[in-house]
């Protein structure tokens, strides 16, 4: 016997309603009996950043057996720069969502502490694209091997 399903309308939109929830669920039977989830951040302080590019307020990004969520949190502070955002969180003011390599010495010092470790993907890097039809310039190519290795 030979068939195909399709998904109507509404299957597809229920199943963007629920997708994130069910995610949520595997998170949270991931970390046993009471577990940290995403959804946990909703008890506490959090620190969000508003991005001049695009204006809108900036989703933290989780990962869980290569299933990706983001979170949109509540919090009564936002920066529009990491730095300030960092500095609110080291001040006490709350959960701050900021690249590894801006906190890695704070951590190692003990003044911040990661939460939803298990979750949070490895940064990949910064990444710097330019036009390779032309030979960059001199200075260009100074500024290239400073970020490279600096």
């Amino acid at each position: 016997m030979t068939g195909s399903i399709h998904s109507t309308e509404a299957g597809e939109s229920l199943h963007a309603r629920v997708a994130p929830q069910f995610e949520e669920i595997d998170f949270a039977f991931d970390r046993g009996t009471r577990i940290r989830t995403p959804t946990d951040l909703a008890d506490h302080h959090c620190i969000n950043l508003r991005f001049l590019t695009h204006g809108g307020l900036d989703a933290w990004e989780f990962e869980k057996r290569r299933r990706e969520l983001r979170a949109h949190v509540d919090g009564q502070l936002v920066f529009n720069y990491t730095k300030h955002a960092l500095q609110a969180a080291l001040d006490g003011s709350g959960v701050a969502y900021v690249p590894e390599d801006r906190v890695s010495g704070y951590i190692g010092k003990g003044r911040l502490v990661r939460v939803l470790e298990d979750g949070c993907p490895p940064f990949p890097g910064y990444h710097l694209y330019y036009p390779s039809r032309r030979r960059p310039s001199q200075a260009f190519g100074i500024v290239v091997e400073a970020l490279r290795y600096g």
